[in-house]
């Protein structure tokens, strides 16, 4: 049976999945990425082994499809992680990982120096920690010799493309996340990139998504067991690319993974720029993807399990904490946590807030809190989906992904503070799918993303709100929003 691969290079590992026509994985390949940290909040890779995880991958399988009937490729990458190659294509230092933090002082000089609303304007990012842009200017202040030594600038998708055709490529969704791309002309920015004393030549061409960068070249089909002259589709952004692997990128759906970090998008025909999310390039290569973050989402659960409850999070801590959880109202009585474990992106953009537990009694239990934590991670959710209805983004779904999704108690939470039916991917597997859908798309076995998307992706049934909570969750919503509030400003909070 014929098959695409779609590779998800994630932050830990990656995946080589083979899928067929109809969606269906036939197999799969895994192998871990080393991370280093080389002091507080100091995260690093090597480009290389992103290049030995995906060899693995794909050597692995290998063992289970035939890959003579592989018809093309496309990867889907971990955003906001940059490498840094000299002129012979060595790396010039390691890689640094979106989790970094050393950028923090730079974030407020580079914003002031260049103008945060023009850098917002341009990149659709507000001014955060997350994008790369931020890390360059942190080089040109501490390591200017790893600029002046740097030939080209690559995110992971421009590496293994490279590595893959001798070409390294980038798409507009893996370009877009680095915050020097100009998200309305589609290219990497001539004013960013002057501030930092770059110049364009310095990153790879970007190509939109669905487009083919190149061939496998005969040394990468020596190094991965694929045939040479396999067809490389551009893809780019974990995110977007699972966006588009639960068929959301069209008009009424928004995503939501409940993963390690909670992102709800959607999306729009427009760059609209807003500080309630940050506006992205759309995986379809048509319109844009307004994407809401919380860098805390499933860790502020492990956490929190971890600290209070002196547990490892597995299935039986789970289903506990769940029963507990479960026979409790709406508001937890009165246990309002604020989930800004890791500094706060929409709306507030500040790595300064931090994360609360308000309200405790002497009645309250674990159960309690725990409510609470994914009461307050729903609240986010639900604060995001209708700022963006607010703004004229019709949204009459969501449609989850991720670990959380396993969560009946979390999924009708969901339903209830949005007031819309949430349904459950069937794939766990959505970035790497969303990869597959763009490969299939690319070598013509669809006209076009929206065919191929509702070809290759299913869905399960809806949890359906329940009105009666309706109440009761508008004012859970305002009293997790006068908490998050006064996490960033420093005003006092009420307990009511």
């Amino acid at each position: 049976m014929k098959f695409v691969i779609g590779i998800d290079s994630s932050t830990q590992s990656t995946k080589a999945i083979a899928w067929d026509p109809d969606g269906q994985a036939l197999g799969e390949g895994r192998a871990d990425i080393p991370m280093t940290q080389t002091a507080a909040c100091h995260f690093e890779q090597e480009p290389d082994d992103w290049w030995h995880a995906c060899r693995q991958a794909l050597l692995d399988l290998g063992q289970h499809v035939d890959m003579a009937k592989a018809e093309a490729l496309a990867i889907s990458n971990q955003r906001e992680t940059i490498g840094f190659l000299g002129t012979g294509g060595e790396t010039v230092r390691p890689s640094i990982v979106w989790l970094d933090e050393r950028a923090l002082d730079s974030v407020a000089a580079f914003s002031s120096s260049f103008g945060g609303p023009e850098l917002h304007r341009i990149s659709g990012k507000p001014v955060d920690l997350t994008p790369v842009v931020y890390r360059l200017h942190w080089l040109t202040q501490h390591e200017p010799e790893s600029l002046v030594a740097t030939d080209l600038f690559v995110d992971v998708h421009s590496y293994l493309t490279g590595r893959f055709t001798g070409h390294p490529a980038a798409s507009w969704t893996s370009a877009d996340p680095m915050g020097t791309f100009d998200i309305h002309s589609l290219t990497w920015s001539d004013a960013i990139l002057a501030a930092l004393d770059l110049s364009i030549d310095q990153f790879p061409t970007p190509y939109a998504p669905g487009s083919t960068v190149g061939a496998v070249s005969e040394a990468a089909a020596r190094a991965t067991g694929l045939p040479a002259g396999v067809p490389v589709i551009a893809a780019g952004g974990d995110g977007q690319c699972a966006g588009l692997g639960i068929n959301a990128m069209r008009s009424g759906r928004a995503y939501l993974n409940l993963g390690t970090a909670l992102i709800t998008g959607a999306w729009g025909a427009d760059p609209v720029i807003s500080l309630d999310w940050r506006t992205m390039t759309s995986p379809t290569g048509h319109g844009y993807f307004y994407e809401g973050v919380l860098r805390a989402g499933t860790f502020l659960i492990d956490w929190f399990i971890r600290t209070f409850v002196n547990a490892t999070p597995d299935a039986d801590i789970f289903a506990r904490l769940e029963r507990q959880a479960t026979s409790l109202p709406v508001g937890a009585a009165g246990v309002t946590v604020s989930p800004y474990l890791s500094g706060c992106m929409n709306p507030h953009w500040t790595m300064d807030a931090s994360a609360a537990i308000m309200g405790m009694r002497s009645t309250h239990e674990t159960g309690h809190v725990y409510r609470a934590v994914l009461e307050s991670l729903t609240g986010e959710v639900a604060r995001t989906v209708l700022a963006m209805t607010r703004s004229g983004v019709p949204i009459d779904r969501i449609v989850a992904v991720g670990g959380g999704a396993n969560s009946l108690l979390w999924r009708s939470m969901i339903a209830d503070a949005t007031g819309l039916p949430l349904f459950v991917s069937h794939s766990l597997e959505a970035s790497s799918l969303g990869a597959a859908i763009t490969a299939a798309k690319g070598i013509g076995w669809y006209p076009d993303f929206d065919t191929a998307a509702e070809a290759m992706s299913r869905m399960g049934d809806a949890v359906l709100p329940n009105p009666q909570h309706r109440d009761d969750w508008k004012k859970l919503l305002d009293r997790q929003d006068q908490l998050n509030r006064s996490l960033v400003t420093g005003s006092p909070a009420s307990a009511a």
